[in-house]
């Protein structure tokens, strides 16, 4: 049986959106069964609009929304979400709070975690971000699983672009502007792939 894989994301102006779709194509490549989900916006559609990100969001509106508990039937899963401050955006630390149910029954002991980010700068806080959803895996007992150098996509020098051995990113720009590139869509793809196929060695499968 092919690995279950979870993409659960945050997104404001659909930056880390598009990232998660290539997280999904490259554990999809792997042969992994895969789910796409969004977690719940805690900002209220006034807000929303007022930060001009009511269009954008369209473009995920589809997207189911993420169950904490369904993360329980997973092998993997990839978590997606924008920085604040060099920190997780509110609304993905309000989803992972309400795992505790699952934290008691150890129900995600041996999965796999991992995640990618987006910034709007190129120093933004892409690790950092990256780095405060790592207490959440090892917590729960997960094996944490990043972006290693075989992916030519970190070396990649032509032109600023996001990807971290932590996982892969995007640059977002001072105002949303800036779309993910080939390139950091390459790396999203990696690490789907990449994540997938170790959930699948995990699992022996």
């Amino acid at each position: 049986m092919a690995v279950k894989v979870q993409v659960v994301f945050y997104s404001l102006y659909a930056h880390v959106y598009q990232l998660a779709l290539a997280e999904v194509e490259g554990a999809r490549e792997a042969g992994a069964e895969v789910t796409l989900a969004r977690v719940p916006e805690l900002l209220s559609p006034e807000i929303l609009e007022k930060m001009g990100a009511t269009e954008a969001r369209k473009a995920f509106e589809h997207v189911p929304v993420a169950d904490p508990r369904a993360l329980a039937d997973a092998d993997a899963v990839i978590l997606g979400a924008p920085t604040r401050y060099g920190s997780v955006a509110a609304s993905m630390q309000s989803f992972l709070d309400a795992t505790g149910g699952l934290w008691a029954q150890g129900k995600l002991i041996g999965k796999v975690g991992s995640a990618f980010t987006s910034t709007a700068t190129q120093h933004g806080g892409q690790e950092t971000t990256l780095m405060s959803l790592y207490p959440f895996f090892l917590h729960q007992g997960m094996v944490v699983v990043g972006v290693p150098y075989s992916a030519k996509e970190l070396s990649f020098l032509d032109e600023v672009s996001g990807g971290t051995p932590y996982g892969a990113s995007t640059i977002a720009g001072p105002s949303g502007e800036r779309r993910p590139t080939a390139n950091e869509l390459a790396a999203a793809r990696f690490q789907g792939r990449h994540v997938a196929e170790i959930a699948a060695k995990l699992a022996g499968k």
